[in-house]
């Protein structure tokens, strides 16, 4: 069996860390894209081992970047296999920072709009020629239950990762007939990310009291699933919102 090889935006920190890590424990071949964080970006390449892994330096708003990201990528590895968009733009979970309705302006839903739709777009794009042409692919992008459950209203953050939903299984029913796969992947409110460090307490036992599971979902929950979903015992789901949340919410 062909080692398959994953690109993940954003993973050299947080969620993507965890997300890079549980891929190549796995087996995979990973592409570590990071836009500022080179050492972190470069120390999972150490503990890795530069034959399964490589860190490349991108905006995955800028479309130029993107697609020079992926033809190295290609070129290191001879393909990609699997794309997980997970990169996350300026946003910390803060439900005492965060603005309210009002205070709020478009900018600041544009920037959501770009770091989640705009970078998945450029993404997917890039490596849809070599999906198309193989016949084959699967597209990850990680999305949230807030959508469902704002349990704080983190309106431009939430507002973009919905639009996520959409997105996806409009990919998934066009792409399909080229063996291309798209899902989403919901995480709960992670313990703990670089994002939810600012999270209060009492907000994570409010959310760990309300789920059945009565725990906070953490990172390696998330990337448990995206490690199933990026593997060949997947190949048969599509169009579909996993929600990795200990239950909170119920689809």
């Amino acid at each position: 069996m062909m080692t398959r090889t994953v690109l993940v935006t954003g993973g050299s920190r947080g969620l993507g860390a965890a997300i890079v890590k549980t891929l190549a424990q796995q087996g995979f071949q990973v592409v570590i894209n990071y836009y500022k964080s080179k050492d972190a970006a470069e120390k999972l390449v150490s503990e890795i081992g530069e034959e399964n892994s490589i860190a490349i330096q991108a905006d995955v708003t800028n479309r130029k970047e993107v697609e020079a990201m992926t033809k190295k990528a290609t070129e290191y590895f001879g393909q990609i296999d699997v794309v997980v968009n997970n990169a996350l733009v300026d946003f910390k979970f803060d439900p005492n920072e965060q603005k309210p309705f009002t205070e709020l302006t478009w900018d600041d839903y544009q920037r959501q709009l770009d770091g989640t739709l705009k970078a998945a777009f450029n993404v997917i794009q890039s490596v849809l020629p070599q999906f198309m042409e193989r016949q084959n692919g699967s597209i990850i992008s990680i999305g949230t239950n807030l959508y469902q459950n704002p349990v704080v209203p983190y309106h431009e953050y939430t507002t973009a990762k919905a639009g996520l939903i959409g997105f996806t299984r409009n990919i998934a029913s066009e792409l399909g007939r080229y063996g291309i796969k798209a899902n989403v992947v919901s995480g709960g409110l992670l313990k703990t990310t670089d994002a939810s460090a600012v999270t209060t307490p009492e907000v994570f036992d409010l959310i760990a009291q309300s789920t059945p599971l009565k725990k906070v979902t953490t990172p390696q929950d998330v990337a448990n699933m995206v490690a199933y979903l990026s593997s060949e015992n997947a190949n048969g789901i599509t169009g579909q919102n996993f929600t990795v949340d200990g239950g909170l919410t119920m689809n």
